[in-house]
């Protein structure tokens, strides 16, 4: 929904002399234009910062979060504004601190498979410099040519990749982080194995820069696979689909990618121009990788799970780019035909995704708004598109009625309200349905031991008390 929070007051004389003794001229915007151009994020939310940072170093950090807290002013971290939550939006004015001049590689160490970053680093920028030394760090997110590694750290953002391989939580050895106190923290370790003090580390990814702002990251790195295939299965209906899931997931080859498309994506992708089965009502895409001499039985074994009851085709094509023809067409469709669509991303237990489409279908139905399934099927995770135009009357009420069932049907399969995106201030409103008040107060109680002046990104992640 396209929202805009009222303009705060401008800063006051001696508070922009105190961070022009922070920050360079160039790395300092408080003129209007260059302000608001840095309140959005890709929620369509945008709101009006009182002053745009741009942080060259952890010690500016510090030095602006110590400022804040003097002042009481919000301090809101970005990279390049790619999430749909919120998260990044200053609704309560006060400062937003780019990292986008943050990008360095400090070290890269094949041998220990690690590489140390910092947040405004992208994600592709950094999949290019390890490729020369075969390796990759496997978070994957589809806006990987312009997310930074600080947003997929903040979100715990992982992309298809992470059936196989995990997400940042589980791709990531430590970090150095700026507390809501000023304080310059790091955590965890440069080994695989560690077990010395809490896990801080896996506390702060995903955290949406609530608790402390991330300066610097050691990430793991895997080897490149020596040899990649792809799959392609299209099903006459989404049980027989998930049918093959179960499958695929329950043999030992996992794929690497499992992608999942609905009817009603389907749809989308045939009037984009992709050939596809007239009998097909759901599509699986897969991707196999691992050692050259090892391929082809994984792939084997992968299409043999595959062969399930329901399955109209299967095809394996030599061009990885044409397997992934189809998921590609579908995002440019669903914004040319909605473009202020609600894109959720829920996740449930693999065996419950048949239901999940299912009750899916049945509220569409009942609330008249067009859903629109696909997503990581390995994990569960479905990005939800209610197809909606708000100026239409009485649409934006219908769905976001339709929104909450949505929600309540995903936690009564025992799922979660968000697999990627983030919370911010898009979901914020609904964690007390997953989360009950005891869990709550502890990371409440969290929140004011990190950030005990509450100027670290306040009103995101967690309903106000």
């Amino acid at each position: 929904m396209n929202t805009s929070s009222p303009r705060p007051p401008d800063l006051n004389p001696g508070q922009r002399q105190r961070l022009a003794e922070i920050f360079a001229p160039a790395d300092l915007a408080l003129d209007p234009a260059s302000r608001w151009s840095y309140g959005y994020d890709n929620s369509r939310r945008q709101a009006m910062p009182q002053a745009v940072a741009f942080a060259r170093e952890a010690a500016q950090v510090q030095a602006l979060v110590r400022f804040c807290a003097d002042e009481g002013l919000p301090l809101v971290a970005r990279g390049r504004g790619t999430g749909t939550t919120g998260a990044t939006v200053p609704d309560r004015g006060g400062v937003v601190l780019s990292f986008e001049r943050m990008g360095r590689i400090i070290e890269i160490a094949p041998a220990d498979r690690l590489a140390v970053v910092e947040p405004g680093l992208t994600n592709a920028a950094l999949q290019r410099a390890l490729a020369p030394q075969g390796l990759f760090w496997p978070p994957d997110p589809t806006s990987a040519a312009a997310c930074t590694l600080g947003g997929n750290l903040a979100y715990n953002s992982a992309g298809p990749h992470a059936v196989k391989y995990g997400t940042p939580r589980e791709n990531t050895l430590g970090l150095e982080a700026v507390t809501g106190t000023g304080e310059l923290i790091r955590t965890g370790v440069r080994t695989t194995k560690g077990v010395v003090g809490y896990d801080l580390t896996r506390l702060l990814i995903g955290s949406e820069g609530t608790l402390a702002l991330i300066t610097r990251a050691t990430l793991r790195l895997h080897p490149l696979p020596e040899a990649r295939r792809g799959l392609r299965a299209a099903y006459g209906d989404v049980a027989a689909a998930a049918a093959a899931v179960a499958a695929i997931m329950g043999q030992a080859a996992i794929p690497s990618a499992l992608e999942f498309m609905d009817r009603a994506a389907l749809g989308l992708v045939r009037e984009a121009g992709v050939a596809l089965p007239e009998a097909a009502g759901a599509l699986l895409l897969l991707e196999v990788d691992g050692p050259r001499g090892c391929i082809d039985n994984a792939v084997e074994a992968v299409a043999a799970a595959a062969r399930v009851d329901g399955l109209v085709e299967l095809l394996a094509p030599d061009d990885m780019e044409a397997l992934w023809a189809a998921r590609r067409a579908l995002s440019p469709a669903l914004r040319r035909i909605a473009p202020k669509k609600i894109n959720e991303d829920v996740a449930v237990p693999v065996s419950q995704l048949p239901a999940l489409v299912s009750a899916l279908e049945a509220l569409g139905e009942a609330h008249g708004i067009r859903i629109v399934n696909f997503g990581h099927a390995g994990n569960g995770n479905l990005h939800v598109n209610l197809l909606i135009d708000p100026d239409r009357p009485g649409e934006a009420e219908r769905a976001r009625a339709c929104l909450g069932a949505v929600f309540d049907q995903v936690l009564a399969l025992g799922g979660t309200l968000s697999g990627e995106h983030g919370v911010g201030l898009e979901k914020r409103d609904y964690v007390g349905r997953e989360i009950a008040a005891p869990s709550l107060a502890l990371m409440r109680g969290l929140k004011q031991v990190f950030d005990p002046r509450g100027i670290l990104n306040p009103g995101k992640g967690l309903p106000e008390g």
